[in-house]
């Protein structure tokens, strides 16, 4: 059963009515352009056909009762008073989002009982996080009639996720959420916010294989690689890593290695994955897929060594996806890093191999079984 369904059930189990409102926000694959987002930079993401569902109904009064239905819990809080962080942590990116847009419209004091129901893998790299922060912006904008954009929706969710749960993220996984567009990928310049939709090929698959190696981005190492790129930034004199070009970079970072190596090593990653990410928009405009592997194989390496992100499961299943595709397509893993998901791409005949030589050495080589995804690209936030 679907998250739009199963929220649907479980709240007319719940709650003994049907749902009048239902909203949906997708999860997200970042086909390349890791960590660029807070460095002002470029991302290539697509929303995916798995996310999060929350239907409600109105309440008389000014109570939001909550109901979790695939961890069977309950959260309830008042827009009377002050919404406050609480221990459990799905609870929080509800409630931050609650609350910044109270701060926005103090007038927002409409009640709901909610169901949340959603299939993106959590700790996966795929953005459980930011779909249910969407879905939530999205259901109350709909609930109190508020004139709020899906940028709006998406900025709101990122401030959620930084102040009230303390993961200092970028925007891309609020705005692909909350802007995907189906059959295509979207790169998302986060500092203006312009976006360039870009189609994928018919003749592409986009497979998500998760390692389930667990990640906690909160416990500190990506706000450190975050500190370390602001380092790297102030070195330059620029707002930005984005601002530094290549060339500014392969000039004056000699000075920067020899002081702080290790923000170096960051600026060097970030730098490279912006342009990076403009020649992957050209490649996949021109069907030149065998270009983005390479391109998408030169971003998995710059995360291994100069980022440091990721971690020996994650290199061998891009390792076994790569010899899998070849020059047909491409692997590198997605998302935060310490963990999580690759993504591959290459055409459908290719889905079955890929899938086959994960399946014959993965486990055995690491005692873990990992879950393997054929996604679409799909439409963002969206009224059911």
């Amino acid at each position: 059963m679907n998250p739009i369904q199963q929220s649907r059930q479980v709240f007319l189990e719940y709650f003994a009515v049907k749902p009048t409102l239902q909203v949906y926000a997708p999860g997200r694959v970042n086909l390349i352009g890791e960590h660029t987002d807070y460095n002002d930079g470029f991302v290539m993401p697509c929303a995916i056909n798995y996310g999060t569902s929350i239907c409600g109904n109105p309440r008389s009064d000014h109570q939001f009762h909550l109901f979790a239905a695939d961890l069977n819990e309950m959260d309830q809080f008042s827009l009377l008073e002050e919404i406050k962080p609480v221990e459990r942590k799905w609870c929080n990116y509800i409630r931050g989002v609650v609350h910044f847009i109270q701060q926005a419209y103090p007038e927002f004091k409409q009640g709901a009982n909610l169901v949340v129901s959603g299939n993106v893998p959590q700790s996966s790299g795929l953005s459980s996080s930011a779909a249910l922060e969407v879905a939530t912006g999205k259901f109350c904008q709909q609930l109190g009639l508020l004139p709020l954009t899906n940028t709006d929706i998406a900025l709101i969710g990122q401030k959620a996720e930084n102040i009230f749960v303390g993961c200092q993220c970028g925007n891309m996984d609020q705005l692909i959420s909350a802007l995907g567009q189906e059959h295509h990928a979207l790169m998302i310049d986060c500092r203006s916010l312009d976006t360039v939709p870009t189609p994928i090929p018919d003749n592409l698959a986009i497979m998500i294989i998760n390692s389930h190696v667990k990640h906690d981005l909160v416990d500190g190492e990506y706000n450190t690689r975050r500190q370390q790129c602001e380092q790297a930034a102030a070195f330059f004199g620029v707002k930005a890593l984005r601002d530094v070009t290549l060339e500014q970079f392969e000039t004056k970072g000699f000075e920067l290695k020899a002081t702080n190596p290790l923000a170096y090593k960051r600026a060097k990653h970030i730098v490279t994955e912006n342009q990076r990410v403009l020649e992957a928009v050209e490649a996949l405009k021109h069907n030149n897929i065998s270009y983005l592997g390479e391109l998408m194989a030169q971003s998995h390496n710059s995360m291994r060594d100069d980022f440091q992100i990721t971690v020996p499961e994650i290199d061998y299943l891009v390792e076994l996806a790569q010899v899998a595709i070849g020059k047909t397509g491409g692997a590198r893993m997605t998302g935060g890093g310490f963990g999580g998901c690759i993504v591959a791409i290459a055409p459908h005949d290719r889905v079955d191999v890929v899938r086959k030589m994960i399946a014959d050495n993965y486990e055995k080589q690491t005692g873990l079984k990992e879950d393997f995804y054929v996604c679409t690209a799909s439409q963002g936030v969206h009224v059911c």
